[in-house]
């Protein structure tokens, strides 16, 4: 899970660098997307808080995201809806929302996005279409429908959103410490971005909130995503959270450059399957 990236480009004023020894660390690409099946259908919901601040520019944010994951048997269905609330330096009180919504083959090799964002009831940016892989672990092809016509090629290892937590989940249970995997999420009308991911360790069960989550082990992990090819070492977006084994996300840091998101989990509940 995180921001859809041109939100994050909105409120980016500069990134935090990471060390280029981490970022050229890579692993192999996942195994078959049928991981997918370890994660669960539920609905959640977090409460936005500022952490911190970088700089003057921003002095205040705050908001609220839901994220809504339903099993349509042959697929992921995904809602992430967000707002918050960015005060800057002047006074002024600036709303952004994003509305995103997904599906996902369990095969991982079909994928369907559309995502619409606004700032003060304006739109910013919109993004729809569908994208293929020929096969796991093999080349693809994403077709946008807006925000304009176009094709955009994906490359070798390429994984959608789904895919992407659960072979994160996945080298956590490996006890691997890094994965590098190109991600195809349909935020970004340039196509595919590099994730660099570096997994903190893999806890053993213990006693949680939700009674859903205390019987099953969790990882903190640090993302960082780049614009696919660039090379460059500041990433454009950062998340670090905790995953449960199920996919289940909570203790997100949101890292915009200039100031920090704390996203506390304040509700959760399993979904049932819809076949």
């Amino acid at each position: 899970m995180r921001l859809p990236a041109a939100l994050a480009a909105l409120v980016l004023s500069a990134g935090v660098t990471v060390q280029p020894a981490l970022a050229a660390t890579s692993a192999p690409s996942p195994g078959p997307a049928s991981a997918t099946s370890a994660l669960i259908a539920h609905r959640a919901l977090y409460t936005l808080t500022m952490a911190s601040a970088k700089s003057g520019d921003v002095v205040a944010a705050r908001g609220t995201m839901g994220y809504e994951v339903t099993d349509v048997c042959d697929g992921w269905a995904v809602r992430q809806r967000l707002r918050m609330t960015i005060t800057n330096s002047e006074g002024q009180d600036i709303e952004m929302a994003s509305d995103y919504t997904t599906w996902e083959s369990k095969d991982g090799l079909r994928f369907r996005y559309h995502m619409r964002q606004t700032t003060d009831t304006a739109v910013t940016s919109q993004t729809d279409g569908e994208a293929s892989l020929q096969k796991i672990g093999g080349p693809g092809e994403a077709r946008y429908t807006s925000p304009h016509d176009t094709t955009s090629v994906l490359p070798g290892g390429t994984v959608f959103p789904m895919a992407h937590t659960a072979a994160i989940i996945a080298a956590a249970r490996e006890k691997k410490h890094f994965l590098s995997l190109p991600l195809f999420d349909g935020t970004d009308e340039h196509g595919v971005e590099d994730s660099f991911i570096v997994v903190l360790d893999w806890k053993q069960p213990t006693p949680a909130k939700w009674p859903a989550l205390s019987s099953l082990p969790s990882t903190r992990v640090h993302l960082s995503f780049f614009d696919h090819g660039a090379g460059g070492i500041t990433p454009t977006y950062e998340v670090a959270m905790r995953y449960w084994e199920n996919g289940v996300a909570d203790d997100m840091k949101m890292d915009f450059g200039d100031f920090v998101m704390d996203a506390k989990m304040k509700e959760m509940a399993p979904q049932p399957h819809k076949c």
